[in-house]
């Protein structure tokens, strides 16, 4: 299943809501199939109850269905097949069960985890974390090889497909990272490697954008990075939920374009570590909760610094991974 926040312009201001894909460019909002259904058996107020079962916020849903997620987005699509196949469309108060992207102009998508608990980023594709490191004439670490490192972000400067990518006053090297996500499901603490999956919600699309003069300076200084990064992070355009893959983790071909150009292509199961290695070691007598969300890292070739190639103002960079979609950008101007 595909899951979005979804955004819908109206008279009193936009909204961003949980949706659920039927199809490539249909989506269900469950809250309204639920409160449709409760219409339909006569249930007090059942918009309030269709609210307490059923959060219009994804990251609330998450939280909320920690155990049963996968089975509650399932019984949602089940539930609008029948109402739809019945011609119930509807609820009574006119709110429409599900949409057409290419149809509903006031609709787009939005960064899909609408609030993310703490960012971990890792560093476990070899052939990134080789090329880095030969730029600086310098070997890999040891101990890059004995632990699945990690950097911790802000989660303020998210944003979605489609919105313009914010270019700092600070810096004069824009750069784009084609990572893999993943979406925290499960409160865990000591997590075993064995029942780390079981703790994944889904994958999505990830560009870790940096700012790499200012990183360069932070990271010279064994700190950061800090504000290399922080000014933004962009995910989506949807999370696959993690069911899909039968258990296991999924290997799928990652693709970047610039202005309609390939200069990135990778795999995600390039990694060194595994996710159920980073979810273990990240978890080591710490809390990961609910809406955490993690990057893999850059796949091998999967920036401008890898490859002395530098986006500009007003380029549209593109980030694809099979079975997951495409997540476009516009660059942005320079901030003065």
């Amino acid at each position: 299943m595909k899951v979005c926040t979804y955004k819908r312009l109206t008279p009193l201001g936009e909204f961003r809501r949980l949706g659920l894909f039927f199809n490539e460019t249909t989506i269900i909002d469950p809250q309204f199939v639920w409160q449709k259904q409760f219409e339909l058996e006569g249930k007090f107020n059942p918009l309030k109850k269709a609210k307490e079962i059923c959060p219009e916020s994804l990251s609330d849903f998450i939280s909320q269905y920690q155990e049963s997620s996968f089975q509650m987005l399932e019984e949602t699509l089940e539930a609008f097949k029948e109402l739809s196949s019945d011609g119930i469309l509807k609820t009574n108060n006119h709110a429409d069960l599900s949409f057409d992207l290419l149809d509903d102009q006031d609709v787009s998508l939005g960064c899909p985890l609408d609030k993310i608990g703490t960012y971990r980023d890792f560093y476990a594709h070899e052939k990134h974390v080789a090329k880095g490191f030969e730029k600086r004439g310098e070997p890999i670490p040891e101990a890059w090889y004995e632990i699945p490192a990690y950097y911790k972000g802000a989660t303020a400067g998210f944003i979605g497909p489609e919105d313009t990518v914010p270019w700092p006053s600070y810096t004069e090297k824009l750069d784009y990272e084609l990572e893999f996500g993943v979406v925290i499901g499960k409160d865990g603490f000591n997590i075993s490697e064995e029942e780390a999956l079981n703790h994944i919600f889904g994958y999505t699309v990830f560009n870790d954008i940096s700012a790499r003069d200012i990183q360069k300076k932070e990271m010279a200084v064994r700190l950061g990075p800090a504000k290399g990064k922080d000014f933004c992070s962009i995910m989506g355009p949807v999370i696959i939920t993690a069911d899909e893959f039968n258990g296991k983790e999924p290997n799928l071909k990652m693709t970047a374009t610039i202005n309609g150009e390939l200069w990135s292509e990778g795999m995600t199961g390039d990694m060194h570590y595994t996710w159920a290695q980073m979810i273990a070691h990240a978890s080591k007598e710490e809390w990961l909760i609910a809406n955490d969300f993690m990057g893999s890292g850059t796949v091998g070739t999967g920036c401008g610094l890898e490859l002395d190639r530098w986006i500009q103002p007003s380029d549209i960079i593109e980030l694809e991974i099979e079975r997951i979609g495409k997540l476009k950008n516009l660059i942005g101007t320079p901030n003065k």
